[in-house]
């Protein structure tokens, strides 16, 4: 809607939210300025970058791969699936062997 065309109530109501608007403290540099440096521990670069490392699993997909999927949970989907069948087929392969094994006594 234009400005111009405004319903009056609702312009009046937009000056007097502007009026009382917080205005953002902050300085130059990022901090407010109730803040100072000295405040703070020292800092340090990746002081928890092992930690989350150790903790973390992230897998990137191929594009192509990425394009199947619509999010995360159809891909731990697929995925469970997967490992089920491959349970599955081992656990047949094992079997058989044990019976091969027993018919050649």
């Amino acid at each position: 809607m234009h400005r111009g065309l405004e319903n009056p109530r609702r312009a009046v109501e937009r000056r007097v939210t502007c009026a009382f608007m917080k205005k953002d403290k902050s300085t130059s540099h990022g901090r407010r300025a109730e803040y100072k440096r000295s405040d703070f521990k020292k800092l340090e670069r990746g002081k928890y970058y092992e930690r989350m490392k150790a903790n973390s699993n992230v897998v990137v997909l191929d594009r192509e791969v990425a394009a199947v999927f619509p999010n995360s949970v159809a891909v731990n989907k697929a995925l469970h699936s997967l490992v089920e069948v491959a349970e599955s087929v081992s656990a047949l392969k094992s079997g058989s062997s044990r019976r091969s094994k027993a018919r050649a006594l």
